[in-house]
């Protein structure tokens, strides 16, 4: 077709997918690289049309330390496996690993290939904010002027894998530096953190600046006695380009004193010149290039809606299903009443950086699809809910109705960049409409819970009257209809939570507190799944299915032998030893692991009578002796396909020193000698790793 000047062409709307956060609660690598793919189509679409630009700043792939954080919707979760993860997938799929040319995606997105830094690229990715950025604003401390004081051990398990994995194996073209301090030294301005990017995990492209972060690292940080110190600092440190007006203001006068060098700004150009070269700025008219033909067709296409709607199918999240009260049976006549501040607007559930979506609908809107005799009632006036004037009026349609859906949680109101939450509770009066609503129905009622953030919701975990929660998060456009087809049981919830859900006490914990680990000498219970000692409301992977599950580890080694990786008359002389004489390996005393790898086979049994997928996900442990071992950690995962009755097998790769490794108080990953449990679901397998 014939291409419609850019100045003509009306405003596209693009599909609007989940947000991040519910995207890996769907656990699933394929769906990641294939909403990578379609947002990359579509953007490049809106480029050729002057409605978007080549680089693009995500994935957001800060760890989820903290429940209260505005910007943790945007994340992976609180996982560093599954934040790496999810960055490789996104980012191969974004910038054009499975781009097959002409309009959508080739072969139901398929033909996938690793990028290399030297091959063109279709947009530009940028993992960001390099690194522990996790706080927005909360008490006095500020994202532009909080320092992160971050111990090597956590750095190197924790906060610095998904970075090193979005370089490394997504090979990312952009890297961003944060607003926060580490450990004294402003994220941009700190050389040895950027070179460790270029140097340890080969990074290619360039690195940006938040948005006016030099400038806070005069302004804020107060770590220059001048505007010209603070660009001198930020440029030899290794950033390339300010996003913001300070350079722009402030490099001149750098240059003439003499506080900037040429080669500084020749290397940083080169960075900027090369991914614009990469992005075929250099090739003539690029909207007459490789993807000139992406245009208006191929926004908010048909395929493009249902990869939505699958997205959201898979991404929420059943927590609780009393008597198997769900799925409800689909009856004409039957009447249901749907209630909560966010129940009939579909603006609210796409979460931040959210663009107009083509084709939105609401939880009310999705249910009405499936009973015509469907009744909505807001109970409160907006998100906040500072009133119960409509508490009322609401409990007379649950009254009414046969069954009750009540939606409530959290907008952009309570959660967003620069405004993290001070509580896990449900906002204003919302608990007190659930609680009323709940004793007025006839039958116990499903709340639907939205929101990036975690909730303390244990009052309904208990009560009877509320008989199935539901967290749908963010869930894009297609978020109605998918809630509707999981309630009416068109589709079997397989979702699991990618972060703890804590109590509210949890509040009372320092939010500036960067230790993963927990310290019980000063009362701290540590962070996320891996290290937290105290109660929660709901755990890591948790997420139910109308269908239940049993494994069976079929294959694995139980003994492994080091004496494979060295001579045998010199790997005793690197053991080392910890507590009480274990002994361990320093990796970076290994030149490979590869010849410890093995696969764990595992079965699946879909043990009721309704199918649907599943994901298996394998823990480990290490022998429980090792200090400052993480309690468990996820080592892999994979989503299957199960039948009713029967049993499905898959395998998970194993490498020793990447999975069964941690790291130690100086930040060295260790493989611990021993005992190391393997765990997936109940079942639990022993290999010990052993000198012979």
């Amino acid at each position: 077709m014939a291409l419609v000047s850019p100045l003509m062409a009306p405003s596209l709307q693009p599909t609007s997918f989940p947000q991040v956060l519910v995207t890996a609660a769907a656990f699933n690598r394929t769906l990641w690289s294939l909403i990578g793919s379609a947002i990359a189509v579509e953007a490049r679409a809106m480029y050729n049309f002057g409605q978007a630009g080549l680089t693009f700043w995500a994935p957001n792939i800060n760890i989820f330390r903290d429940p209260r954080w505005g910007r943790g919707q945007e994340t992976p979760g609180e996982d560093p496996m599954v934040a790496s993860a999810y960055a490789v997938e996104f980012v191969k799929g974004f910038q054009g690993g499975s781009w097959g040319g002409g309009s959508g995606i080739r072969n139901g997105f398929g033909g996938k290939r690793v990028l290399e830094e030297s091959d063109g690229i279709m947009l530009s990715a940028c993992c960001k904010h390099f690194t522990a950025y996790d706080l927005e604003s909360w008490r006095n401390y500020s994202r532009y002027s909080f320092n992160a004081v971050v111990s090597q051990q956590d750095l190197e398990d924790t906060y610095q894998p998904p970075f090193r994995s979005c370089i490394q194996q997504g090979k990312a073209s952009c890297l961003m530096c944060s607003y926060n301090a580490v450990n004294g030294v402003p994220a941009c301005a700190d050389k040895d953190l950027l070179e460790q990017a270029r140097d340890e995990w080969g990074f290619k492209g360039y690195i940006t600046s938040d948005c006016d972060a030099v400038a806070t690292v005069f302004e804020y940080q107060n770590y220059t006695k001048s505007r010209e110190d603070a660009v001198a600092d930020v440029l030899k440190a290794g950033m390339d380009i300010n996003c913001g007006t300070f350079l722009v203001r402030n490099t001149l006068s750098t240059i003439k004193q003499g506080k900037v060098k040429e080669e500084d700004i020749d290397r940083a150009l080169l960075n900027l010149f090369t991914v614009q070269l990469r992005l075929g700025l250099f090739d003539g008219d690029p909207i007459k290039g490789q993807f000139g033909s992406l245009g208006p067709q191929d926004v908010c296409t048909s395929e493009h809606k249902n990869l939505a709607l699958e997205a959201a199918r898979q991404g929420i999240v059943l927590l609780k299903n009393d008597k198997k009260f769900l799925p409800l049976k689909k009856d004409v006549d039957l009447s249901l009443a749907v209630i909560g501040p966010l129940a009939n607007n579909a603006s609210l559930l796409g979460g931040a950086y959210t663009g107009i979506p083509c084709n939105p609908k609401s939880p009310y809107e999705g249910l009405q699809e499936y009973t015509k005799r469907t009744s909505y009632r807001a109970g409160c006036l907006d998100v906040p809910c500072d009133s119960d004037a409509g508490f009322q009026e609401a409990i007379r349609a649950a009254r009414k109705a046969d069954f009750v859906v009540i939606v409530v949680g959290l907008d952009a109101s309570q959660e967003r960049e620069d405004h993290d939450r001070v509580s896990l509770l449900l906002p204003g009066k919302q608990m007190a409409l659930v609680s009323s609503v709940a004793a007025a129905s006839n039958k116990p009622v499903i709340l639907v819970l939205a929101g990036g953030g975690p909730l303390d919701v244990s009052f309904a975990k208990k009560d009877p009257r509320i008989a199935s929660i539901l967290w749908i998060g963010y869930p894009g456009e297609a978020g109605g209809r998918a809630l509707a087809e999981i309630i009416f049981g068109d589709f079997n919830p397989s979702g699991r939570l990618p972060m703890t859900w804590y109590f509210e006490s949890f509040t009372n914990i320092p939010m500036n507190d960067m230790n993963m680990r927990a310290n019980p000498s000063r009362g701290y219970p540590g962070r996320t799944y891996r290290f937290y000692t105290g109660n929660r409301v709901y755990g890591f992977g948790q997420g139910l299915s109308y269908t239940n599950f049993t494994y069976n580890i079929v294959s694995a080694p139980t003994k492994l032998s080091i004496s494979r990786l060295f001579k045998v008359d010199s790997f005793k002389n690197i053991l080392h030893q910890a507590g009480d004489a274990v002994d361990y390996l320093r990796l970076d005393e290994v030149t490979s692991c590869d010849s410890l790898r093995f696969s764990v086979e595992i079965t699946v049994m879909n043990v009721g009578d309704m199918d649907g997928s599943h994901t298996v996900m394998l823990f480990s442990r290490v022998p429980e002796i090792m200090k400052g071992a993480p309690k468990q950690q996820l080592i892999g995962f994979n989503q299957v396909h199960t039948v009713a009755y029967k049993s499905t097998s898959t395998g998970i790769l194993v490498d020793p020193c990447t999975h069964l490794s941690f790291a130690n108080d100086y930040g060295e990953r260790i493989l611990p000698l021993g005992d190391h449990m393997l765990m997936v679901g109940d079942i639990k397998h022993f290999v010990s790793i052993e000198t012979s």
